[in-house]
C-alpha cells in the first residue's frame, strides 16, 4: 500500500545539506565568539572538528566570507574577520527599518502555531540565568522566529546576516556585562503586539528595542574609554 496523501516521507522535511551543517555550525561559533577574530579557518582542521568532507568545508568559508564573518588573504588562508565597532551603528541603521518592518509582517501573517513558539521563546528568555552568551543567543531566537513569521525569505535572509554581524559586535563587547532587565522587557512588547496582531505597535517596539540596545553598547564602550 502506498503512502496516504499528506502524510509520511513527503511531508518530511528535507535533511540538512552538508554544506548548510557546516555553515551553521562555523557561524554560531563565530558569532557566539568561540572562534575569535582573526582565528584561522583551516579547512583540514575544522574537517576534523565537525567530522564532514573539505568540500561542505570549503562552501562554507565561501559564504561565510560573502556575509562578512570571514575574510581570505591570498596565499594566507581564510580567517575570521575582525570586529569593528563601528559598524554597529551602521547595521543598526539598516536594522531598524528591516525589523520594525518584519515584526509588521509577522503581526500580519503569523501562524497560530509560530505565535506559540514566539511566546515559548520570549519565556525562556525571560527566564535565562544571568550569562551574556547564552542571553544573546536566546534573543537570537526571538529575533528569527521574527524573521520567519514574517514569511518574506528575502527579508529574512538580509536580517538574519545582518543580525548575526550585530550580535557578534555584543558577545564581544558585552561578554563581562550583566543582562539589562529593560532589554528583555521591550522584546516583550515586540512579541506581545505581533501574538495579539497589532502591526503598527509591533513595528515601532522592535525599533524601540534595537535603538535601545544600540544606545546600550555605545554608553558601556564610551564608559569604559573614560
Amino acid at each position: 500500500m502506498g503512502t496516504p496523501a499528506g502524510t509520511g516521507a513527503a511531508d518530511a522535511a528535507p535533511p540538512e545539506r552538508l554544506a548548510d551543517q557546516a555553515y551553521r555550525q562555523i557561524r554560531d561559533a563565530i558569532v557566539a565568539v568561540e572562534l575569535e577574530p582573526g582565528t584561522p579557518l583551516d579547512e583540514k582542521a575544522l574537517s576534523a572538528w565537525l567530522g564532514l568532507g573539505l568540500t561542505p568545508i570549503r562552501d562554507s568559508l565561501k559564504r561565510l566570507t560573502l556575509e562578512r564573518l570571514a575574510v581570505t588573504y591570498p596565499r594566507r588562508g581564510t580567517f575570521v574577520s575582525r570586529v569593528n565597532l563601528a559598524d554597529e551603528s551602521r547595521l543598526t541603521e539598516i536594522r531598524a527599518e528591516l525589523e520594525g518592518l518584519a515584526a509588521a509582517l509577522a503581526a500580519e501573517r503569523a501562524t497560530e502555531v509560530q505565535r506559540a513558539e514566539l511566546l515559548r521563546l520570549l519565556d525562556d528568555l525571560e527566564h535565562g540565568g544571568p550569562d551574556r552568551a547564552e542571553h544573546t543567543a536566546l534573543d537570537a531566537q526571538v529575533h528569527r522566529a521574527i524573521y520567519a513569521a514574517a514569511d518574506n525569505v528575502y527579508l529574512e535572509t538580509t536580517l538574519t546576516q545582518y543580525a548575526d554581524l550585530t550580535l557578534r559586535i555584543f558577545n564581544v563587547c558585552l561578554r563581562d556585562q550583566q543582562v539589562g532587565r529593560a532589554h528583555i522587557h521591550s522584546q516583550r512588547e515586540v512579541v506581545e503586539a505581533i501574538v495579539r496582531g497589532d502591526a503598527a505597535t509591533a513595528r515601532t517596539a522592535a525599533v524601540r528595542h534595537l535603538r535601545q540596545f544600540s544606545d546600550e553598547l555605545r554608553s558601556i564602550i564610551h564608559a569604559a574609554r573614560t
